[in-house]
Order: structure tokens, then C-alpha cells, then sequence
């Protein structure tokens, strides 16, 4: 690799402390938080507000904020995102982590589409495919999905899905009862995960996590999926905190900021 410039190192820098507070900055906040001397900040501000990547707040004199050409930028980023792509791409790494079945799905009606899948490295490992269909109900990515949509939109498909047929179960385990769901819907966004216990595979648990684009809004769900032999309470935490991790990096690859 290259060797790093330092000028255009600290331009970076500037740039992104606006990513944090009201994002707005001075100059002599810029100058303090990154430990500059004055006219290296003056010299970076003054370039980049030419260059319209920082513009001068209105009615705040002496004070900036992000300009329109960073704005150019992350769009033509996200324009050229592939979801499926960036999702396997995750779901790889934690895959690699884990050892176990890694998913990527997104919602359609009241089903998940699985859109990327790397498989575990074990010999006994669950039988699944990018492409395939299930009811999200039934499976922890399409509760966290379900979990994620506006009340108004859940209720919606959900009217649509029960009309004159009710839940259909994948096993005994599957939840069947329209409130019975909706509670455990309630559940998940307080916890922010979501969890099957071999409701869609009576071999199989999983744990999910919800995968957002830049405006903040649910448009996929990363899942851990593991053979119940190899599924223990204390794995299970684990397999908790890899799925939300990866479906947090693959969130900031769609230009979401997580918390910290």
C-alpha cells in the first residue's frame, strides 16, 4: 500500500466530525477537536468550502456545514450498492466468524425472499438457497422485517395474508395467531432482534437483526441460523451479538449511520 498523504488525511477528518452533533462546526472547533494549528485549519476550510464540500451556515457567521458536493458523492455511492452483493459479502465475514448458516433476506408481502446465503462450515448444516421463499412468520428475518414496518403497513398485509386462513405453520412451533404475533412483534423492537426457535426447520434456530438504508428505514434482516445440537444459551448470546454486528456493517455500507 501507499504511503498515506497527510493533507488529505486531515481534510477527512474535518469532513467527518460534521457526521456527529447538529453538524455544524467553526473553525476554531475544528482547530480544538482535531488539535490542529490555526492556519492548517484555515487553509482546509477555506479549500474545501471552494470545492462546495463545506458551505457557510446562513445567519451563523464563522460557522460551517456540509456542502452540496458530499451530497453528490453518497448518492452516486448508492446509486452503485447492490444489495445482495454487499449482503453476501457480510454475511461471508461473519460466516467466517461463526462457523454457522448466514442469511440476508428482504420482505415481499408477507414473505422473505433470502437474497445472499453462505453456509456453514460444518458437515451437518441446514439446507436453504439465495432465491427462496418463506413465510415471515415463521422465520426470525421475516419477523424482524415484520417487526419493522410502519403499524399501519403490518396490519395491512397482515389483514391481506389471514383473510379466511389465518397463520399457516411450517412446524408445530410456528406462530398461528394474528395477536400471538403481533406480541411478539411488540417484543422485537424493544429488544431490537428478533429469534426462532425451530419454527420454520424443527431442527433449526436462528437470531436476526435489522439491516437499515441511509434514511433509517428496515430494508433487510441479517440472520445466524444453527442445527439446535450446537445451539446453547450461551451461543446463542453470541450468535446474538455476530448477527447484529454484521447487520450494523452492512447497514453502513447502505449509508446508514449506527450508534456507537
Amino acid at each position: 500500500m501507499g504511503r498515506l498523504v497527510p493533507a488529505v488525511t486531515r481534510a477527512f477528518d474535518v469532513l467527518e466530525l460534521f457526521l456527529e452533533g447538529d453538524g455544524t462546526l467553526s473553525a476554531p472547533e475544528i482547530t480544538r477537536r482535531l488539535q490542529l494549528p490555526r492556519t492548517t485549519t484555515h487553509e482546509l476550510v477555506t479549500t474545501l468550502t471552494a470545492r462546495n464540500y463545506l458551505v457557510p451556515v446562513p445567519g451563523q457567521p464563522g460557522r460551517y456545514r456540509l456542502g452540496v458536493r458530499t451530497y453528490q458523492l453518497g448518492s452516486r455511492y448508492a446509486e452503485q450498492l447492490d444489495l445482495a452483493a454487499e449482503g453476501h459479502q457480510v454475511a461471508r465475514e461473519v460466516a467466517d466468524t461463526c462457523g454457522e448458516t448466514v442469511h440476508v433476506a428482504v420482505l415481499e408481502d408477507m414473505d422473505v425472499i433470502y437474497i445472499a446465503k453462505v453456509d456453514s462450515s460444518h458437515a451437518v448444516r441446514m439446507v436453504s438457497a439465495a432465491g427462496r421463499r418463506l413465510p415471515a412468520h415463521c422465520t426470525a428475518v421475516g419477523k424482524m422485517l415484520l417487526a419493522g414496518l410502519p403499524e399501519a403497513e403490518l396490519e395491512e398485509r397482515l389483514d391481506a395474508s389471514t383473510a379466511g386462513r389465518g397463520l399457516v405453520p411450517m412446524t408445530p412451533r410456528s406462530i398461528t395467531d394474528p395477536d400471538a404475533l403481533r406480541a411478539a412483534l411488540a417484543e422485537i423492537r424493544i429488544l431490537g432482534v428478533a429469534g426462532e426457535q425451530r419454527e420454520s426447520n424443527p431442527d433449526v434456530s436462528c437470531v436476526a437483526a435489522p439491516v437499515r438504508d441511509r434514511s433509517g428505514r428496515v430494508v433487510a434482516a441479517l440472520s445466524v441460523s444453527v442445527p439446535v445440537h450446537r445451539w446453547t444459551e450461551q451461543r446463542e448470546n453470541e450468535f446474538t451479538a455476530l448477527a447484529v454486528k454484521g447487520a450494523n456493517e452492512l447497514s453502513e455500507r447502505l449509508g446508514h449511520r449506527t450508534a456507537r
